[in-house]
């Protein structure tokens, strides 16, 4: 290795950990607020307590949007991964033009801002007289968290060999029965790891849910917004460090779940 080599290789590696470390000093200080006793942001702490988890315990104004984004996040997935299999196969196995136009359009979602997406929706919803909250806002974060299915599903339906469909019904199956025997278990990582950057999306949006939101149905993020311009005090730090938990948690279950289905294919 020559001298010009072993340079970049070290300035690669300072280059990747002050990466790594801009990008984690802010959950590291919001976690690190959330153990403190003070009542307002201040590190280093006086002292650690779990005050603020105490006090999160006991809010009555936080769990009700915690129930409705969960109940939000795990229907909007669900709905996204049926009609994103079902578009995933079509554009895989359909033969008309645009078919690649059609792909991108349907990943426009996280190219565009949020912001726009949801004044966008709400016009759409108001001229087709769409006025229910939970019915907006499950059509709202299906559109947001189609694209992640779809495109996922896409790249593991180009992997696989839909002769093994055939085959299965010369077996005597049913194609619904081949579908499911053939074609469901080999899309099983597909569908693990599509869902749950799905739900994680649905659970943290904010940009789009804020425009379909009322005073009696809110979702976690706008509460937690509004829980900032009303009392600011650390407990709204507790509540990212348990969301922080919630993502590294939903990703270390779906990758072993994915490394014993491997596992199990072997």
């Amino acid at each position: 290795m020559t001298t010009v080599e072993k340079v970049a290789g070290w300035l690669t590696g300072i280059l990747a950990f002050v990466t790594v470390a801009f990008l984690m000093t802010p959950l590291v200080v919001t976690v690190a607020v959330s153990f403190g006793s003070s009542a307002v942001f201040t590190l280093p702490a006086p002292s650690w307590s779990l005050r603020w988890y105490e006090a999160l315990m006991r809010s009555r104004d936080l769990w009700p949007p915690v129930f409705a984004s969960v109940k939000l996040a795990v229907l909007s997935t669900a709905i996204a991964l049926v009609l994103g299999t079902l578009c995933a196969i079509g554009l895989l196995r359909g033969r008309f033009r645009g078919r690649e136009a059609v792909v991108t359009f349907l990943v426009s979602p996280l190219m565009l801002p949020g912001l726009v997406i949801g004044i966008a929706m709400l016009e759409s919803f108001r001229a087709a007289g769409l006025r229910d909250v939970w019915l907006s806002l499950i059509l709202a974060h299906v559109v947001i968290t189609l694209p992640y299915v779809v495109r996922t599903v896409f790249a593991s339906l180009s992997l696989f060999d839909f002769t093994l469909i055939d085959a299965a019904r010369t077996l005597g199956l049913t194609y619904p029965k081949a579908v499911m025997k053939v074609l469901v278990p080999s899309l099983a990582p597909a569908f693990l790891t599509s869902g749950m950057f799905a739900f994680l999306a649905s659970m943290d949006n904010y940009p789009i849910s804020i425009f379909f939101t009322d005073a009696w149905t809110k979702t976690l993020p706008i509460q937690m917004l509004q829980y900032v311009e009303e009392s600011p005090d650390p407990t709204i730090a507790a509540i990212s460090t348990l969301l922080i938990l919630l993502s590294i948690g939903v990703l270390v279950i779906g990758d072993r779940l994915v490394g014993l289905r491997r596992m199990a294919d072997i």
